[in-house]
C-alpha cells in the first residue's frame, strides 16, 4: 500500500465521537478521528514499513502520525529520526504514545530519552519519562542500572512538584512503574511515592486532579501483580 491509499482508508474508518475525545486532548486539524484499534486490520496488510512511516508522519494529520508508529522499525530510525519525530508531536498523544514507545523498542533508547528529559521543554521531557516506563514495564531488570534509576527516583521526588503539567503526569508514571516493574527500586518507589504525595494537575482548569502513585502502587501490590512486564509494547 501507498501513502495515497492508506489515508484513504484511514478517512473511512474516522468517527465524529472520536474526534471530540481526541480534540479534548489536543489534537489538531488536520485529523480524521480513527479509533487506534480500527487501525489494526491496515496494519496487517502492511506490518512493517519505515519509508511509509515516513511519510504518513510528515503528513502533520493525527491518525496518520499515530498510524506510522504501528508500522515503523524502530531499529531502522536514528536519534536524528526520533529528533524529527519529537520536532512534530505537538502534544503529549505523540510525543508518549507515538514518539517514545517507538524509541523504547530501540537500543539506544535510554541514551535518547536522558537527553530529553534533561532538555527542560515539557513534551520532550514527557517522552523521556514515559520512554522509560515502556522500558522498564517491558524489558528484563538486568537492563537497568539500579543507581541510575534510585537517582531518577530522587530527581522525581525533588522536582516534580514544579515540573510542567504534563512532566508531571509522565514522572508520576515512572514512580508507578519503577514500583511496580522493576523489582530491585519496588521499596525506594514505594518511599518516593509516599515522600512526594498527590501531585497536582490540570490546573489550568476550574477543579485540578490529584494522582498519587502510591495508592496505585499498593493496589498492585495487593493484585500479586508487582513484577509485570509486557509481552508487547506497541499495539
Amino acid at each position: 500500500m501507498n501513502l495515497e491509499l492508506v489515508m484513504q482508508e484511514l478517512e473511512a474508518l474516522g468517527k465524529e465521537r472520536t474526534k471530540k475525545i481526541y480534540e479534548s486532548n489536543g489534537a489538531n486539524e488536520p485529523l480524521f478521528d480513527v479509533n487506534t484499534g480500527a487501525m489494526k486490520p491496515i496494519a496487517k496488510k502492511i506490518k512493517i514499513n519505515q519509508p511509509l512511516a515516513e511519510q504518513l508522519y510528515t503528513t502533520g494529520n493525527y491518525d496518520a502520525m499515530y498510524f506510522a508508529g504501528i508500522i515503523a522499525d524502530p531499529k531502522a530510525m536514528t536519534e536524528a529520526d526520533f529528533e524529527r519525530w519529537i520536532d512534530a508531536a505537538y502534544f503529549y498523544m505523540l510525543s508518549d504514545f507515538v514518539v517514545a514507545v517507538t524509541l523504547s523498542e530501540t537500543d539506544i533508547a535510554q541514551e535518547v530519552a536522558d537527553k530529553w528529559i534533561a532538555s527542560g521543554e515539557e513534551l520532550r521531557m514527557s517522552a523521556g519519562w514515559n520512554c522509560y516506563c515502556w522500558l522498564l514495564g517491558s524489558r528484563p531488570d538486568g537492563e537497568f542500572s539500579e543507581s541510575k534509576i534510585t537517582n531518577m527516583l530522587e530527581l522525581v521526588r525533588k522536582t516534580i512538584h514544579d515540573s510542567p503539567e504534563r512532566t508531571k503526569y509522565a514522572m508520576n508514571n515512572f514512580i508507578y512503574t519503577v514500583g511496580v516493574s522493576y523489582l530491585p527500586s519496588h521499596d525506594i518507589a514505594l518511599n518516593t511515592a509516599k515522600a512526594v504525595g498527590p501531585v497536582e494537575v490540570n490546573r489550568d482548569k476550574k477543579k485540578s486532579n490529584f494522582i498519587v502513585a502510591s495508592e496505585n502502587i499498593q493496589k498492585q501490590v495487593d493484585k500479586g501483580r508487582i513484577g509485570f512486564k509486557r509481552k508487547h509494547v506497541r499495539c
